[in-house]
């Protein structure tokens, strides 16, 4: 009589599971769940927006129009500052750990936090007092707020390689670059990844602030439906940036998926 190993059913069972399992541990079902909900949600909004009886002032805020140029300046704000705050913190968080420099990786942190840690709407403001209002100004505050995810993961990241792989890198005679971008880096990809994804909720959120320095964004409709008492309208605008916040982590969560190296 032949008896089955359960060793090997188990390994084929798991070998079946891994289909649909995608790097890190999430299920390809699980990722395709928030942009259903964001599609659901939106379209939710579309048919109230058709149906709603709306006063002139509210029609007018809410015209098409002046939603998608709202979105448009959101987003185009929101990619800018988020594509300049990972230029210079992952650079500058490689470069805290190398050397003498990893002697003022703390301080540079400190200095993070406390911009982190300021009011948003205060610093931009002050930075808008100081070098005038408008898009660049509000770039700059939202890359002020959004760096301190991305340098302390990347920092925490490149800690948390084992030395003994990059020895062994540089055993087999690897120099100090290569080591970094084929065995470092890669390793240190899922957290600073993760730290990228919480600077992009962080600065999609924020962006509904600079409206007030004349920035643009969905925030403009946020700001007229609570000096006019709508609160279709401020419903309506916090609905949209909660959208886009979630759209804009669901694709930092794809790019995580697809940057990791395989086997990690």
């Amino acid at each position: 009589m032949t008896t089955l190993d359960p060793t090997v059913v188990d390994t084929g069972t798991t070998v079946r599971r891994s289909r649909f399992q995608l790097p890190g541990g999430e299920s390809a079902a699980m990722l395709l769940v928030l942009p259903i909900v964001v599609v659901v949600l939106f379209i939710g909004f579309v048919i109230w927006r058709q149906t709603a009886d709306l006063d002139s002032i509210e029609e007018s805020t809410l015209a098409w129009g002046a939603i998608w140029e709202q979105l448009r300046d959101h987003i185009v704000i929101t990619l800018v500052s988020s594509v300049i705050v990972v230029a210079v913190a992952v650079p500058l968080g490689i470069l805290l750990t190398r050397g003498r420099a990893r002697a003022i990786a703390p301080a540079v942190v400190a200095v993070a936090n406390a911009g982190q840690a300021a009011p948003s709407i205060g610093l931009i403001v002050l930075l808008a007092i100081w070098l005038g209002f408008g898009f660049w100004t509000a770039v700059l505050g939202l890359v002020v707020y959004g760096l301190l995810p991305v340098l302390r993961n990347t920092i925490t990241g490149l800690q948390g390689v084992d030395p003994t792989l990059v020895e062994a890198g540089r055993g087999i005679g690897m120099s100090g670059p290569e080591v970094l971008l084929r065995v470092e880096l890669p390793l240190a990809l899922p957290v600073i990844m993760a730290g990228i994804r919480t600077a992009l909720v962080l600065v999609v959120g924020t962006a509904a602030l600079v409206t007030f320095i004349g920035a643009g964004g969905l925030g403009g409709a946020l700001t007229s439906g609570i000096t006019l008492f709508r609160f279709p309208v401020m419903v309506a605008a916090a609905l949209l940036i909660a959208l886009l916040a979630l759209l804009i982590e669901w694709v930092g969560r794809v790019l995580e998926i697809v940057l990791r190296p395989k086997g990690i």
